[in-house]
C-alpha cells in the first residue's frame, strides 16, 4: 500500500507542476509575444522533467 502511496503523491505533484509551467508560459507568452518559440521550448523541457518524476516513483516502486 505504501507504494501506491508514493505513485500516486508522485503523479498529483507532476500533475500540479504541469499545470503550473502552462500556466505560466501562456502568461509569459501573454506578457511578451515575440518570445513565444524560446517559451515553449524551455517549458516542453520543464513538462517532460516533471513528468520523468512519475516514472521513476513508478521504477522504483516496482
Amino acid at each position: 500500500m505504501g507504494g501506491n502511496v508514493h505513485v500516486g503523491l508522485a503523479a498529483l505533484g507532476a500533475a500540479l507542476a504541469v499545470g503550473w509551467i502552462g500556466a505560466k508560459a501562456s502568461e509569459a507568452v501573454g506578457r511578451n509575444p515575440g518570445s513565444a518559440t524560446s517559451v515553449m521550448v524551455q517549458s516542453i523541457l520543464a513538462i517532460a522533467f516533471a513528468e520523468a518524476i512519475v516514472f521513476y516513483a513508478l521504477f522504483l516502486v516496482k
